[in-house]
């Protein structure tokens, strides 16, 4: 686990971005919207949060983190290359034929993904596996997962919310990326998906709501959730879709769009020029 200051997390998190976008205008497909929303909670978790150790991606009393929503994949590429995992040079292959970094995350090719994610809706159930799995075995491992707000309309999430507060999983925290949009729309146009933090909270579970873009914020509700005894532990984290680059910002059009080499060198130049 590293231990790193809240300027040295946004820094993070600024080229989180920067790679991310690079990343999707090479391969000429991806999802950078919903990637931009979590870099700030990505940052956080690999940063300062995650007890991993890039030397052995297979460590057994590793933490376990794994992107429920897959396609935001490419800033936990980001995240992994960064932490030393692999070469941060392998960036550019996002989506290339052979590559070890597909366009959902794939956990036998990718060192340091924990599991395949990419049909929505399965995070929480397998998480919530993995931390009853480190009880019966003893391990001291924490689990944890980010979910979009969007994929919480899948009937899997709430069997699995249920199951994992009758079972106390206590090493379980989920983060909620709460930017209000899914592919098709708005939260309230597609599935009226609001008050998520009240329906955890029926469900047994410890919750917070923060804002996804305060790093104080994120890491004080981390700390928290490692206090519960007795409950699993939701982070609803309201987010921006597009964060950081403000043609992006609230378009939901990104959720799945490849910036032309305009759009690259004007997105590039808000969040700043590489270190």
């Amino acid at each position: 686990m590293t231990q790193e200051t809240v300027e040295q997390l946004k820094e993070h998190a600024r080229l989180l971005r920067r790679d991310v976008l690079t990343a999707v205008h090479l391969a000429g497909d991806g999802h950078p919207g919903p990637a931009l929303s979590i870099a700030d909670l990505v940052a956080a978790l690999y940063f300062n949060v995650l007890r991993v150790d890039p030397a052995r991606p297979d460590w057994p009393d590793r933490d376990r983190f794994l992107i429920s929503k897959g396609h935001s994949c490419p800033v936990v590429y980001s995240a992994l290359a960064r932490r030393g995992f692999f070469p941060a040079d392998l960036l550019p292959t996002l989506r290339k034929l052979g590559s070890i970094l597909q366009g959902h995350p794939e956990m036998k090719h990718t060192p340091g993904i924990d599991m395949t994610t990419g049909s929505l809706g399965h995070g929480i159930a397998i998480g919530s596996g993995m931390a009853a799995a480190g009880r019966l075995l003893g391990q001291e491992y924490r689990v944890f997962v980010i979910v979009g707000d969007g994929e919480l309309n899948e009937g899997i999430c709430w069997e699995a919310a249920m199951a994992a507060a009758h079972l106390r999983l206590d090493r379980l925290t989920v983060f909620v990326d709460n930017n209000g949009f899914q592919s098709g729309g708005t939260l309230d146009e597609v599935s009226g998906m609001n008050r998520i933090a009240a329906k955890f909270e029926a469900f047994g579970w410890h919750t917070q709501e923060i804002d996804g873009h305060d790093f104080e914020r994120i890491l004080a509700a981390e700390a928290r959730a490692r206090e519960e005894t007795e409950r699993p532990s939701v982070i609803v984290a309201k987010t921006v879709k597009g964060k950081g680059v403000p043609f992006m910002e609230g378009d939901n059009s990104w959720h799945k769009r490849v910036p032309t080499a305009g759009e690259l060198s004007s997105a590039l130049a808000a969040l700043g020029g590489e270190k």
